[in-house]
């Protein structure tokens, strides 16, 4: 099961305010994500990927606009992209800003992952800077890679003060009408080029070297600085929490039960305080059960004679139906054919 991580408020409202701005009801894309306005409105919190991922599909559906998210990416600002939006603009050339992308791009979100590759070493020579979407509706894939890619063009452009697009642009999306790829090369002010084997930006060495209008080394180093202690924290709590979590429902399961409350009151806070503080570790209570739930199940038609219903009862489920129908959805295979071929 792929659980997708978590985003950052700051890269949701790039979307929200181009929602307003288009006329598309904010109020429906929150409910759809079971997002309130007051913690979207709080720029150090995050919420979980599935529910960005919701949001996102609902301005597409309510917009029916297949460049939706070429357009929201003109909605970019340097607090987009948290902190590392600021350590970007005290950069003293493009390269030095695209290289800070992969230590720091954690605080953003976990929406995909950037590789920067190069060919050669002149200054005619092609970088390849890639974006690896983690997101799995196909439909919104599509919207966020357009996003990403059309942010980076319109956030470089203001950052060096330069109107010029990459060499070329390649994305993974079907090739389509004629108008639409209009609307595409207008944007990146270059060719686009569809169907491809992964969604990049093509650069020429040279343009690594543009200079960026707002260079302090000593402002760059100080919020590095804070941009790593952030991801630290945010890596060790996420992981000991997920962990402590994990075990108090491994322990309720022994007992064939998993409650919420109870696994809360075992760490020392309420079942709302609990989801909240899973909420920014980019997890759910419902998730990890899930988790433990397979891992045991994994294990008991593997190692154990036990008869399936028996089974379901110890993972706390409350008839063998509902243990056989979320078997099929971790595995593809039902207990049995699991049992059968292990």
């Amino acid at each position: 099961m792929k659980h997708l991580g978590f985003a950052s408020v700051p890269a949701i409202q790039q979307y929200l305010r181009y929602a307003e701005d288009t006329g598309l009801s904010v109020p429906i894309a929150l409910n759809a994500a079971g997002l309130s306005p007051a913690l979207i409105s709080k720029e150090h919190e995050r919420i979980t990927g599935e529910q960005f991922q919701k949001l996102i599909r609902s301005l597409i559906d309510q917009s029916n606009d297949p460049l939706l998210g070429l357009k929201s990416g003109h909605y970019v600002q340097p607090g987009s992209y948290s902190v590392l939006g600021y350590i970007s603009m005290s950069c003293s050339t493009l390269k030095e800003a695209i290289d800070r992308i992969i230590p720091y791009e954690k605080l953003v979100g976990d929406m995909g992952v950037t590789s920067i590759d190069s060919e050669g070493s002149s200054d005619d020579d092609k970088v390849f800077i890639t974006w690896n979407c983690a997101y799995t509706d196909p439909v919104v894939r599509h919207h966020m890679i357009d996003n990403v890619l059309a942010s980076w063009c319109n956030y470089t452009r203001w950052l060096a003060n330069i109107n010029e697009g990459p060499l070329e642009v390649r994305l993974e999306h079907g090739i389509p009408n004629s108008e639409v790829i209009k609307a595409y090369e207008e944007m990146f002010r270059c060719p686009v080029l569809f169907d491809q084997s992964k969604s990049c930006l093509v650069i020429n060495q040279n343009y690594m070297k543009t200079p960026l209008r707002q260079p302090d080394q000593s402002l760059r180093k100080t919020l590095e600085e804070h941009a790593s202690s952030q991801i630290s924290v945010l890596s060790d709590d996420s992981s000991r929490l997920y962990t402590r979590v994990k075990n108090a429902i491994r322990s309720q399961l022994k007992q064939g039960v998993s409650r919420k409350d109870i696994v809360a009151e075992h760490m020392g806070m309420n079942a709302r305080t609990l989801q909240r503080k899973l909420q920014q570790a980019s997890a759910s209570y419902q998730q990890i059960l899930d988790e433990v739930r397979q891992e045991l199940a994994q294990d008991y038609l593997k190692n154990s004679q036990l008869p399936l219903q028996e089974i379901a009862v110890r993972l706390g489920f409350t008839e063998a139906r509902s243990f056989h129908r979320s078997f099929k959805t971790w595995t593809g295979k039902t207990p049995g054919e699991y049992r059968d071929q292990t």
